[in-house]
């Protein structure tokens, strides 16, 4: 169950906004990799802890995530991410014109 702080109509001031916003960031970023992964959120935490591991003597290694979920995890990253700095727009000064 997803807890996200509630989203204000109105809300009291801008460090009080954009600290929500701050809140609520890992938690919409792991929502949405567990659903483009189709990941339950024990696996996101257990694919979190995972570590690389020597596959021989020859100082292989078998990465913890493939190359897939990598590339998925990072898009996810820009996209929520890019939905926060625009979230923050409105904050930022204008030009006057």
């Amino acid at each position: 169950m997803k807890k996200l702080v509630p989203q204000t109509p109105v809300p009291v001031n801008m460090l009080q906004d954009i600290h929500a916003n701050l809140i609520d960031f890992p938690i919409r970023f792991r929502e949405k990799v567990c659903e483009e992964c189709s990941w339950s959120v024990p696996t996101f935490y257990r694919k979190m802890r995972g570590i690389d591991k020597p596959a021989d003597a020859e100082k292989k290694r078998v990465p913890a995530l493939s190359n897939a979920e990598r590339e998925k995890i990072i898009a996810v990253l820009d996209e929520v991410f890019r939905e926060l700095w625009d979230y923050c727009e409105q904050y930022r000064k204008k030009p006057r014109t």
